[in-house]
């Protein structure tokens, strides 16, 4: 393993801590319990978001608090859960009135904590779950994962509550967003946990994992490598048999990387879905192409279709202003 660490005890406090000063305008670092706050004046009665998870898919969630996004991001250690006292305290921190709304993707860790958190907070609130990865059927185990389509509901979701809806909307609004919404992701290499020291699985220089987990969760599938093209078919057909989009559907394409893939080949993925949705008269209205939730180092990539109406392009398009998306502002 090689990497720019001191110790494994201290990285994720470095980090975040390296984080929050490179983003002074943004954000500010809580260090205990652990969250990120954003630092923008929030109306009265504005409905605060609050989203969290283990670390090592940044940006996800901390680089999406500010302007138009999350209010307060709550940190793990690495594929870890946060604790409850985390999410207690960023809620504290950030109530403006409005509630508390958690999006949470749909982890047993993840789930589990911020529940008892919602159980022990004396504020009125709510919860979005995020499982867009429908690599893996909905009957088992947990269910599905809540992987990169998080991103497109924080963001939605975010604008919504600074143009000042109540709890009850952005709560349906999240829903509806991850319903609209499919992912699927496919590995080349596996990533290294800094505290384990090595790889989480192995993989043949020849093979790939298809629907892979953030986490490094073995996929669904394993083949040998195929083109670019073959794999965009596979990840694209999977999502298109759950969305089922119509002629002439609006849609917002996401390739997001893994972490140890070149922006050179996810823009080369981005050009062969949007074909392979053009081929299908699905019209892509917008995009969203880089590292945005990644899991670690790992060489992959998903492919992510959120549908879209007047209402969503409004919401994806309103002003937002974060360590990693900024636009309109």
């Amino acid at each position: 393993m090689k990497k720019f660490i001191n110790t494994v005890d201290t990285l994720l406090e470095e980090s975040l801590s390296g984080f929050a000063r490179a983003h002074t305008d943004i954000v500010r670092f809580n260090r205990e319990p652990r969250y990120l706050a954003r630092l923008a004046a929030r109306k009265p009665g504005k409905v605060a978001l609050i989203s969290g998870g283990g670390s090592g898919h940044e940006p996800l969630h901390g680089g999406f608090v500010g302007l138009g996004m999350l209010d307060a991001a709550c940190p793990g250690q690495v594929f870890t859960s946060p604790t409850p006292d985390q999410m207690l305290a960023a809620a504290q921190a950030v109530d403006s009135g409005g509630g508390i709304l958690f999006i949470v993707k749909n982890y047993a860790g993840d789930v589990m904590n911020f529940e008892i958190a919602a159980e022990m907070l004396d504020l009125q609130h709510a919860i979005v779950l995020v499982h867009d990865d429908v690599s893996i059927p909905e009957h088992q185990g947990m269910g599905r994962r809540g992987v990169a389509g998080t991103a497109i509901v924080e963001k939605m979701v975010g604008a919504a509550a600074e143009a000042g809806a109540d709890l009850a909307t952005c709560q349906a609004l999240g829903e509806r967003v991850v319903r609209a919404t499919a992912s699927m992701g496919v590995a080349l290499t596996s990533c290294t946990v800094p505290a384990a020291g090595r790889p989480t699985f192995e993989i043949g220089d020849s093979e790939m994992e298809l629907g892979v987990g953030i986490h490094g969760e073995k996929g669904r599938e394993r083949r040998a490598i195929a083109s670019a093209t073959d794999i965009i078919g596979l990840l694209g057909q999977t999502i298109e048999a759950e969305l089922k989009p119509g002629d002439g559907q609006r849609a917002l394409l996401h390739i997001n990387g893994f972490g140890g893939t070149p922006l050179m080949e996810l823009y080369l993925l981005y050009e062969l879905a949007e074909r392979f949705w053009a081929e299908r008269g699905v019209r892509i209205e917008r995009s969203l192409v880089g590292n945005f939730t990644t899991s670690l180092d790992m060489a992959g990539a998903s492919v992510t279709l959120t549908l879209l109406d007047d209402e969503l392009i409004r919401l994806w398009d309103a002003p937002v202003h974060t360590a990693a998306l900024r636009w309109g502002c």
